[in-house]
């Protein structure tokens, strides 16, 4: 028999330690050490009982180009969710879908199972709550007399032994991984352990029966899936659902996804009877709009696959600290911070005692480069008083030097800013395949090259 032994695991990084220290070496995280039983000893098939090696089987290679007809997808005929996941689901997939505590993921999830459920056999098993209270939920959606399979477990074995029959669900949901746990493993649900193995086991039975599988996750304070970091690499697409509690809009990203685009996005509105699909997220970001209000510019965006219009608003204000302060929602605090630099050394513009306040509008998260310009005319906008334009976008990255470079798929933002009623396109210069795509729309394009030419445009002193 191997010797039982104890180590102390990480439940930031999955990173082990002989003892217990109040900081993980790995990760750096504090009070994530958590003692869990080790059994020691060599792992069995590689070591006979005596200590001599045996042999290994000998694997069985088959070409690459095989006979074997590429995995049907399954469409929830939710058209935001479908082109998240790539195109629907796929046979035998493993998803994971993380979000914070009460943002929708179990509502999304009941919607999608249930729209499934007309097309093959589907299965909700909830670790977190009873029968009675998924079945309430789906009431007030309007799900209730769907043919869907339900259950209350958390014992892997279980399910296991219940996915690995020939009539078992084609698609099932797991609510959720950090609930499950495994009776081998002396620790408790939700350790790195526990989640490790859960998934590997449900993975592994999804696999061998063609199963598409979604597993919830739970995430920490910092906004990542909790748990060991190789969960997001065992599965085959990893989802997040954000928002901001004090919007309604709900965004579905895909940040992994093997059988599809990743950085796509879904937008859902969160209603009473559920959360509802937008079809047009820019004309709804930009629904209360005020275009001669100074300190708001739109930026023509790009997420994923899909042109997106959101409004980037910006206040500037005298400071009454002696450090001003900084506040930024939906964008990116260390890139604010270089383009009022840049402002400041390339452009003479004084902003080192004002505070200034970011937003992005609607409570999308934004990560692109190009939306440089977009804060940069709304920083200036809100300095001089001078509204931008209202029939006009902006886009472009800016560098250190000052100079305005371009980005990629113009024609795209453009085309959608035309759709929505924009005229004008404040874009960065020398772009043939953006001046072509502007002609075409009949849109008034200005040209830029520096960040000195866009702070031309707001006549006003700024400071300098």
């Amino acid at each position: 028999m191997p010797k039982s032994s104890h180590q102390f695991v990480c439940q930031a990084c999955g990173a082990s330690s002989p003892k217990w220290s109040g900081k993980c070496d790995a990760c750096g995280a504090w009070n994530t050490l958590l003692e869990e039983a080790l059994e020691s000893g060599p792992p069995k098939g590689l070591h006979s009982g005596k200590g001599k090696k045996t042999k290994g089987n000998r694997l069985n290679f088959v070409p690459l180009k095989g006979k074997k007809r590429d995995l049907p997808r399954r469409l929830s005929k939710i058209s935001e969710f479908d082109r998240v996941v790539g195109g629907g689901l796929v046979s035998g997939s493993a998803t994971l879908v993380g979000g914070d505590p009460g943002i929708g993921k179990s509502t999304l999830l009941l919607q999608v199972v249930c729209r499934l459920a007309g097309q093959a056999r589907v299965a909700y098993i909830s670790g977190e709550e009873a029968i009675d209270q998924v079945r309430m939920r789906a009431k007030r959606l309007g799900v209730a007399e769907v043919d869907c399979d339900l259950a209350s477990a958390t014992s892997i074995r279980d399910i296991a032994a219940s996915l690995n029959q020939s009539d078992a669900p084609q698609i099932v949901i797991i609510d959720s991984i950090q609930t499950m746990y495994v009776d081998t493993i002396d620790s408790a649900p939700g350790t790195v352990a526990q989640v490790r193995s859960s998934a590997q086991e449900l993975i592994r039975v999804a696999k061998a029966r063609d199963i598409a599988l979604i597993l919830v996750g739970h995430v920490t304070k910092e906004g990542t899936i909790a748990g060991p970091r190789v969960l997001e690499h065992m599965v085959d697409t990893v989802l997040y659902l954000e928002g901001e509690r004090g919007h309604q809009f709900r965004i579905l990203r895909a940040v992994k996804n093997r059988f599809g685009p990743t950085d796509e996005i879904g937008v859902f509105e969160m209603q009473e009877e559920g959360l509802i699909e937008v079809h047009n997220p820019s004309a709804l970001f930009l629904a209360d709009r005020h275009g001669d209000v100074s300190g708001a510019a739109v930026f023509a965006g790009l997420e994923g696959s899909r042109p997106v219009l959101v409004e980037v608003q910006a206040l500037v204000a005298p400071s009454s600290y002696g450090t001003p302060r900084r506040a930024v929602i939906g964008w990116d605090t260390n890139r604010l911070a270089m383009v009022l630099a840049v402002l400041e050394a390339r452009c003479g513009v004084v902003l080192g005692n004002n505070d200034v306040y970011l937003n992005v509008a609607g409570g999308l998260r934004v990560t692109e480069p190009a939306a440089d310009l977009a804060v940069a005319a709304a920083l200036l906008s809100s300095l001089t008083g001078i509204p931008v334009p209202p029939e006009a976008v902006l886009f472009g990255e800016i560098g250190l030097s000052g100079e305005v470079r371009r980005v990629a798929q113009p024609q795209l933002r453009l085309k959608e800013a035309a759709k929505l009623g924009f005229s004008e396109a404040i874009v960065p210069k020398n772009d043939k395949k953006t001046k072509s795509s502007a002609d075409n729309a009949s849109m008034k394009q200005t040209n830029i090259s520096r960040l000195q030419d866009l702070a031309l445009l707001f006549k006003k002193d700024t400071g300098n």
